[in-house]
């Protein structure tokens, strides 16, 4: 059998690819603004990595014949329909935010689910350590560098993207809650097939959505769809097993730097139109941000003082 560490390995190079397809989606999620309302790229993106995995799902049973796990599809129904719920008001959150703000302030603004996850906890009568008040007040300074203006007026589109990590740490705890017990390729399936259908009826009455719209933002619509919705978000549920949901959150933190290093660079390379630098305030902001995400994970033991050794 597999040993506790080098299963523990795995989940974790799971959850980095998952990161890096994740940060690189910000880029494909901008560009699709350019071409269709928010609900519209949010239905099919969702409905395309749906379809992907559904036919990974028939075609990895139909190979397994008999020897195919039994699911327990009134348990697997009941976590796809929780997560699609929460799947939904976050991402419409982000791709409403995500046409009023930059990738990069995007993808660390997005990041802060990682501190709200344990905070979170407190509902599940979990006790919160200090140092996670005070990392969300790190947090909270980095965020005023990174998102305020000097007319001291948060932005729309940032005040949405926070938002939208509240709603992303529900879903983390969600699928934390039922790792263990489903599959993982089942729930996504249909936690964008909830997405999907919602969006889509959003894109009908607020959209306008035409045929010439997707055709022309196929390519955006193509990477979020196969790759972060389908590959990354059922990459995230297998990856999660076994992990504690806060380190979890740590390792698909890093979308973060990965948003804003393909941010930069697809402005650079023109296929972003808007203007995707960073000034020194905001990387400052950044830097909070993030050091603030990961001094949430340090081990609890290297902030005891005064504790004797054995």
């Amino acid at each position: 059998m597999e040993n506790t560490r080098a299963k523990t390995t795995r989940n974790s190079l799971i959850l980095l690819l998952t990161a890096t397809i994740w940060g690189m989606a910000f880029v494909s999620q901008s560009k699709g603004m350019d071409y269709m309302h928010p609900f519209t790229f949010n239905g099919v993106r969702s409905l395309i990595g749906a379809a992907g995995i559904l036919v990974y799902i028939l075609i990895s049973r139909k190979i397994a014949g008999d020897k195919a796990v039994k699911l327990d599809w009134k348990l697997n129904v009941k976590a796809g329909l929780l997560c699609g719920i929460f799947l939904t008001i976050a991402s419409t959150l982000q791709q409403f935010g995500i046409k009023y703000t930059s990738v990069g302030k995007a993808g660390f603004i997005t990041t802060l689910y990682i501190i709200f996850v344990p905070m979170f906890g407190i509902f599940l009568k979990k006790k919160v350590a200090p140092v996670v008040w005070a990392a969300a007040g790190m947090a909270a300074v980095g965020m005023y560098l990174l998102c305020m203006t000097e007319s001291l007026r948060l932005g729309a589109g940032d005040i949405m993207v926070f938002l939208c990590a509240i709603a992303f740490a529900i879903q983390i705890m969600t699928v934390d809650h039922y790792a263990a017990r489903i599959d993982g390729a089942v729930v996504s399936c249909i936690q964008f097939t909830v997405c999907g259908v919602v969006c889509c009826i959003g894109a009908l009455i607020w959209g306008q959505p035409t045929f010439g719209q997707i055709q022309e933002g196929l390519g955006a619509l193509l990477y979020a769809g196969v790759l972060s919705c389908g590959v990354g978000y059922t990459l995230q549920i297998v990856g999660q097993k076994g992990l504690n949901p806060t380190v979890a959150a740590l390792i698909m933190s890093l979308e973060s730097v990965i948003a804003t290093i393909s941010g930069w660079i697809a402005y650079k390379i023109g296929f972003l139109s808007t203007d995707q630098t960073l000034t020194t305030r905001q990387i400052a902001g950044c830097v909070i941000v993030f050091a603030a995400v990961i001094l949430v994970q340090l081990p609890p033991e290297w902030f005891r003082f005064g504790k004797k050794n054995d």
